[in-house]
This record gives structure tokens, sequence and C-alpha cells, in this order.
């Protein structure tokens, strides 16, 4: 995983997207390439799907009007406009509505109102100076519950009850008889009703509405408002079959409280559902108490869509429903990441594997026919492309047919790993039957948009496009969603990307792929907590990237999805090189020099950074001579790209490494031919390492770069070749070196492109024969960090060379130690080799797991003890080995 030196205070603001964060935002893990919020209600904005808050949340409050200051704007002749009628009823002060009242108005508002203002609206202005007295205390009394384990902030501010009861009933209703406009009227009744209701005086506010507002005979916003309060008040009663009905009402006919008309409803159970539809009367009504039915049921939606359409096909709130499943399905088809799972590792690199090779089996799509026209421009195209060799890379091998089929071209459909979606299934077929029967009944363009993104998800460029081309619509917003899948379908239906195609996208999309375009031209991204929200231009890059990867172009695929300097946490030596090829590449298209290769410039030295990992590789290898050819050249080396805190920038800034810090390439100390006095990666080298006595070999400095070390281990080879003690401690060295650089080792970062030696996804025991597979493309390839196995018996080689050349009993019993402990090594492979995961259901998990790791001990003790055995036999009266037995447990246990 990447590792970033930063506090951990500094490193909760940055989110790298990974699922197992407890900060993961799901609704920032899918690209939204179908805007929900075209639909032309927007009342139901909240009503969109979201994961990660109750309801949708994405959309400016605005755009929601809210029907109460609509009222207020009619009833003032539309003298203001909407704003500023909700300036006059929310924000003027009571103080400033008296001083109009009395005749000089300071308010700038009520100043431009004009003299004469008051008289022709006096009962509005009064009524709002009587709401604003009342409105700091209209909410109900908080009474402490005496089990309750938290204190209530607001338990102190002002309530109802702080108000005298009589008083105001008494005030309220004398207002109410001497108003004679009918709307100002019932505002006074729903001010009764309120009152009542947060006094839980709950009969006096059934009655309150059933004397004052119900004989008004008005169903505009006021009587809305009371609606509201009556179900509230019948919800205290314990008359919930009447207060849901009520609620429904206020969902039905309100336009700004239908989120908490929604939250007030109370609809867990079978009957609490039929009684509102047994009320329902109109179609309309019908449909909506079904919304509210399938609302949070997503494993299927359909069968609840179909009921709706059968009362009204073209029911606005069924669109919803439609657009809420198109999301759902979007979240399977184009997560921001196709998650590798355990199908997806297979017995070969990723770069050693042909294209096919690559893909898991799965059910191929239905082939899409090129009509005649297709394949006689495609014929004309290749026949007379003057750039058809331009730009073209080592490639798959397969024609643009092959390509165009390949099951793995996203999007394709994949489990989403929330807990949520263990029931998700694929209904796309199903929605897209519904869609297109919709769009014929409908005279909505929303469903030829929609049917038009489904065909999409399925792969259809071809009709989608068609669908698209055919619609004709003045809606901005639909406008604009056509406009982009349009787009969608022409960059996703090639079956190639070469250089022609890359020609094209530079000169009709570049705006897509440029940094600077993300928050100005792309109406999707968005900027928030968790950072910018995935957007088209991401979604491209990774279209871009899954087609180079199938088309064997693994270098431009990978540098799609990531930085040159990723290759730090997983330097996986084929992948590196092609990854070279394409950045030594002469011809390279004005694509792939703007957008692929700025992926490019963030490792200083791209050279010495390439060369440090062939020189690393190299070295792991036992290759000394390639890796000091390699290291020659990497003496420029700035350091392993790396990010830390900046306090003075408040931000994350490049490493700037302390000349004496190791960075990579330099400041080795000579504690890495040493041996371990105890095994603890988190203490000091002094703490944890011995010096080796290495006086003979005067090239071996306290401190080296690789170029050095790679030097003195030529020399120590050589030295090892001959005879007698001085070859014998050379090649101790030698082997000492690889054990301490290998997974077990103290220094195991040096040749694996790390700063440090703490765990992480570099330092796990990985399968020998197995690598990661991936699947679609290398995105968030550091969250899958990989390393080559270790050699060990590289190691063993040179120790069994000085055990031979050795005369010193001392001396031998030490390297059959270091011997014993690479051997431990190769058990530790061989283990995760051949791990068996027992389900734990299993009734018999216990006796197999048992008869598992009985298995295990016994192979250990025959195959990998064969060092330990022979320092029991032969060397156990040494004081190397007395001294052995103190610092190591487990050798003091076998030794006994």
């Amino acid at each position: 995983m990447k590792k970033y030196v930063l506090s951990l205070a500094a490193a909760t603001l940055f989110h790298t997207g990974s699922q197992a964060c407890s900060w993961s935002d799901p609704d920032y893990e899918y690209f939204n390439l179908f805007t929900q919020s075209i639909i032309k209600d927007k009342s139901y904005l909240p009503f969109l799907h979201s994961y990660s808050t109750r309801f949708y949340t994405d959309f400016k409050p605005s755009e929601i009007p809210d029907e109460n200051i609509d009222a207020w704007k009619r009833l003032f002749n539309n003298q203001f406009s909407y704003a500023e009628t909700d300036y006059l009823v929310n924000k003027v002060s009571i103080n400033d509505l008296n001083a109009l009242k009395k005749g000089n108005p300071a308010n700038p508002l009520l100043v431009k109102a004009g003299p004469g203002f008051y008289q022709k609206y006096s009962e509005a202005i009064d009524y709002l100076i009587e709401a604003k007295y009342l409105e700091p205390y209209m909410r109900v009394k908080y009474v402490a519950n005496p089990d309750a384990f938290y204190y209530n902030e607001n338990q102190n501010t002002q309530n109802a009850t702080d108000l005298d009861y009589q008083k105001t009933i008494s005030a309220l209703t004398s207002l109410y008889h001497a108003a004679h406009n009918p709307e100002i009227k019932q505002r006074y009744g729903y001010q009764l009703v309120r009152f009542n209701h947060y006094t839980r005086n709950y009969d006096a506010a059934v009655n309150a509405f059933k004397t004052y507002v119900q004989p008004v005979r008005l169903k505009g916003a006021p009587y809305i408002m009371a609606l509201d309060q009556l179900a509230g008040a019948q919800r205290g009663l314990g008359l919930d079959s009447e207060a849901n009905w009520n609620f429904f009402q206020v969902f039905r006919d309100s336009r700004s409280r239908k989120e908490s008309a929604f939250v007030s409803m109370k609809l867990s159970d079978t009957a609490s559902f039929n009684n509102i539809l047994k009320r329902a009367q109109t179609g309309e009504d019908k449909n909506m108490a079904y919304f509210l039915l399938g609302y949070d049921d997503f494993t299927n939606p359909i069968p609840v869509m179909e009921k709706m359409y059968e009362i009204n096909p073209d029911s606005e709130i069924l669109k919803v429903m439609a657009v809420r499943s198109i999301n759902e399905l979007e979240r399977s088809y184009l997560p921001i990441y196709y998650y590798t799972t355990n199908n997806s590792i297979t017995e070969t690199s990723p770069s050693d594997a042909t294209v096919k090779d690559r893909t898991v089996p799965v059910a191929a799509p239905e082939k899409n026919e090129l009509s005649f026209w297709q394949k006689l421009v495609r014929f004309f195209k290749n026949l007379f492309s003057s750039k058809e060799k331009r730009g073209s890379a080592s490639g798959s091998g397969k024609d643009d047919d092959e390509l165009l089929n390949n099951p793995d071209r996203i999007p394709v459909f994949t489990k989403n790993n929330y807990y949520y979606d263990q029931q998700q299934k694929d209904f796309l077929d199903d929605l897209e039957k519904f869609t297109d029967k919709a769009k014929g009944k409908s005279g909505d363009e929303y469903w030829q948009i929609a049917d038009a993104y489904l065909k999409f998800l399925k792969k259809d460029y071809q009709e989608s496009t068609e669908i698209l081309q055919s619609i004709k619509t003045s809606n901005p917003e639909y406008q604009e969603q056509i406009r982009r899948m349009k787009l969608l379908n022409d960059i996703v239906s090639q079956p190639r990307i070469d250089a022609d195609y890359e020609d094209t996208l530079m000169n009709n999309y570049a705006s897509y792929f440029k940094e600077q375009h993300d928050q100005k031209k792309d109406s999707t991204a968005n900027t928030d907590y968790y950072g910018v929200t995935p957007s088209t231009k991401d979604f491209l890059k990774d279209v871009l990237a899954n087609r180079y990867f199938l088309q064997g172009e693994d270098g431009k695929s990978f540098l799609m999805s990531n930085k040159l300097s990723d290759l730090q946490y997983g330097p996986d030596l084929n992948l590196v090189k092609k990854v070279e090829a394409f950045y030594r590449k002469p011809d390279k298209t004005e694509f792939e020099k703007q957008i692929i290769a700025k992926n490019l410039d963030d490792v200083g030295n791209i050279d010495a950074f390439f060369s440090v990992i062939y020189g690393d590789h190299a070295m792991k290898s036992g290759d000394f001579a390639s890796a000091k050819a390699y290291y020659a050249k990497a003496q420029n080396f700035s350091g392993i790209p790396r990010m830390e805190w900046s306090e003075q920038a408040n931000t994350v800034v490049p490493m700037k490494y302390a000349a004496t810090a190791y960075n990579g390439f330099s400041n080795i100390l000579d504690l890495v031919f040493g041996h371990n006095v105890w095994v603890s990666y988190t203490s000091s080298p002094q703490e944890s390492m011995e010096e080796e006595d290495h006086s003979a070999f005067p090239f071996i400095k306290p401190s080296m770069n690789k170029l050095e070390l790679a030097d003195a281990l030529l020399r120590l080879k050589e030295i090892g070749n001959g005879r007698g003690t001085e070859a014998a401690k050379a090649n101790q060295l030698i082997g000492n070196l690889l054990y301490n650089t290998s997974i077990l080792g103290y220094y195991r970062q040096i040749f694996v492109m790390d700063l440090d030696n703490t765990n992480g996804g570099k330092y796990d025991f990985q399968n020998l024969k197995k690598k990661i597979n991936y699947q679609y493309y290398y995105k968030n390839f550091p969250d899958l960090s990989y390393l080559e196995p270790d050699h060990f018996d590289l190691a063993i080689g040179y120790y069994n060379k000085a055990l031979k050349q050795s005369a010193d009993r001392e001396q031998k019993t030490r390297i059959l130690f270091q011997m014993a402990s690479a051997e431990q090594g190769k058990y530790y492979q061989y283990e995760t080799n051949n791990m068996i995961n027992t389900d734990y259901s299993d009734p018999k998990w216990s006796e197999k797991e048992d008869a598992r790791q009985k298995q295990l001990n016994e192979i250990k003790n025959q195959e990998y003890r064969t060092y330990f055995t022979v320092l029991k036999n032969q060397y156990s009266d040494t004081q190397t080995a007395q001294k052995l037995m103190g610092s190591c447990s487990y050798f003091d246990y076998f030794m006994k």
C-alpha cells in the first residue's frame, strides 16, 4: 500500500478511495454518467438515489421552490421577486415590520415597497408580525427520558410552553375572526393547530383544524402546513392510520415538505401501506403509494414500476423510480474500480500473459454484428490510412471484432463490496424492456434518453447513438445529457484505440482529458470533504486504460490510471519494461504526449528511476554485475518519490531527503552485511543488528550507495571463489546481505523501492507461482502491492560455500543458523503456496484445522529443519549456539 510520511492528523485529510477506510463514501465510487437530477419535477430531488445520506443532497435548495413563498408572492400581487418574498417572510425582523406599520420603514426592501404598502396589505403585515413573534417558541418542549445517557443541548431553549396558553389561544382566535382575507384567516388557523400540537394539546389541535382551517375551503400552502401539524397531533393521539394518510397528503401536495412528510410517515408494515393505497382516489395517489413501497427495495425495482406503469405510464414519480434504478445499475456497471477477486489470481503474471489468458471466463455479451456500411468504412480506413503503423504497439494480435466483443471491455457488471449489495441483481435486461415499453406510451423524451443509456451499459453503442440522434428536445438538461452520451458512445464504441483515433481524441475531446477542464466544463465534477468526485473525464480515462490493456499496450494502460512513481509499490519487472518502452517511444502522438506522458513526470530523473528498479531486481536475483551496470546509470536518482506534510504550506509536498538519510539509493549502512541480534523491525539498526567483522575488506564502507554496494559484492564474490578464511568470510557476508534484504531481513526495504521495513502489502508472503492478475486495467495499482518472492536458495548457496571453506566451528555455527533462518523463509513460502481455507461453518472445522496444522508441522520438521538439525547434532556445544539459544526462543525450544 502507499506510504506517506504524514502525521496521523494530516493523514486523515487524504482519502484514496479504499473501501476498507472508515471514511469511505459510496457516492464517490461510481461516475454518475446518467445525471439523476434531470427529472422535471424537482420536488422529488431528495428522493434520488444515495447511499451516503438518507436523502439525496447534491442539489441547491433553491431548485425546490417553497409553495408557501409562492403563496405569499401571489398575495403581494407579485410585487416582489421570489428571493425578495422569501427575505420578507423569513428574514425581515419584527421591528422592521412594526416600523413599516408606524409609517417610517428603514428596511431597504420595505422602503422599496413604497408608501401605502402597509395600508394595502395591512392584514398580511399584521399576520407576519404575529407569526414572527410566535416563531421562536414554535417547538415542542424537550422532556428527557429518565434513562437518557446524553445531554440535549437544546433542552433550555424557548418552546411553546413558555407562552401563556390561554392568552395565545385567545389572541390567535380573535385575529382569526377579525381577518377578512380567507388565506390570512387560514394562516391564523394554522397557527392555532401548530400551537396546540407543540404544547401537546393534541385533541385541541385536531379540533382547531376542523374549526378554523377546514371551513375556509382553501387547499393551498397554509392548508398543507396545517395538515402537516394535524398529522403530528394525530400521531400524538396514537391515531397512526389517520396520521399516515394526512402525512401522505402533505407528501403528495407539497413541493418543499415531501422529505419531512416522508420521514413522518411510518409505513413499517403491509397494513399501513394497504391503508394508504385503499384511500388513494387518483392514479397519481396510487403511484405515490407504490413509490413509498419500492423506495428502499432495490434488489429488483421492476415489479413495483410495472404496477405504477399500469396506472399511469407518464407519471413523474415513475420517472423518479426509473432514475433511481438506473443509478443503482450504474453503480454496478461503472464503479470507479473493479475490485480484484480470488478469480483474478492466475499462475501467470499479467505482463507475461497474453491478453486472452488475462480474462476470467464470463458469459460473453451477444455479439453486435457490424452493418454493411460499418464494414465498408472500416475496410477503406484500413486500406488507405497513412497512420496505421504510426504509434502502434506490439499489441495483442486480435482483430477489431475480437476486441469489440471482448467480455472484459468496461462497462461490465460487478457486485460492489457493500453489505447492502449482497442481494444485488443485474436487472438491466428487465429495465431495458420496461423503458422501451414506457417510451412508446409517454411523450416525455426522458424515456428515450434512459433507453439510450441502458443500451450504452449493454455495449449496444450503435443503437444507443441512433436513439439519441432521433430525440428532439428543448429541455437544456436533456440536451446536456444527450451531448455527453453521444460523446461516450463515440469513444467507447471504438474497437481499437490507435494513432488515428488518438488524433480524433485530441481534435474533438481534448477538454475531457486535460486537468484544467475538471471543474469548469464537466458538470459531473464536484469537490467535497472526500475530494473530487469521479467525473466523465475519469470514466473516459478508465475506458482508455481498459482498451489499451486489452490491446496489449500495458505501458499506456498503466499510465492512463497511474503515475510513473506508482511503480515503486509493485515493481514488476515485465510491466516496468513496458512502461519504459512507452517512455522511450520516439514517435508519440499528441494524445500520448499531452495526456499519457505527463504521468511520467513525477520521479525526478526518469532514466535513473528505471535504472534503480532494474538494479534492485538484479541484486535480489544475485546478478551483481548487471546491478552495478544499472546503478552506474542511476547516480542522478533524486530519491524514491514520496510525499510529506508541510506545516509551512499546510499541504503535502514532495519529500526532501536529509543528506544522511536513506533515499532508495544512497546512505546504506554496513550493517546490511551484519546479522540479527533479535528480530525487531521497529528498533534502530544498532539495536536489531550486529556488525559482522569485515575489516579484511576495506572496500566495504560504513555508508554506501547502491553502486558502491554492488561493487563491494562483486569484489566479495571474486574473493569468495578462492579458499580459506577470507573466502569463507566473503561468502558469509554475501549470504548475510541477501538474507538481510529478503522479506525476513531487517533491511528488506533496500531492493524493493521502499524507505523503511514497516509492514505493508510488499512484505506479505506471496504465492511463489501466482501473481495478481489484472482483469481490466491497472487502476489503483499501489493498493495491490506485489513483490516477486525471494530466492532464499541464493543466500543458502553462498552460506553453503562459506560453510565448506571455514574451519572455525564458531563461524560454522553462525553460518548454519543463518542458513536455518533462510530455510524458515522457504517454509513460509511453502505454507502460503499451500494455504487451504476451511469454511468456518463447516461442523468439522476444528478437526480439519488440527489435521492441517499437524500435517504442516510434519512437513516443516521433515523438510525445512535441515540446518537446525545439523546445529543440534554437531554444534550445540559451541559458544555461539549457547548465545543463540539465549536470544532466539524458537532455537532454544528446538535445541531442547
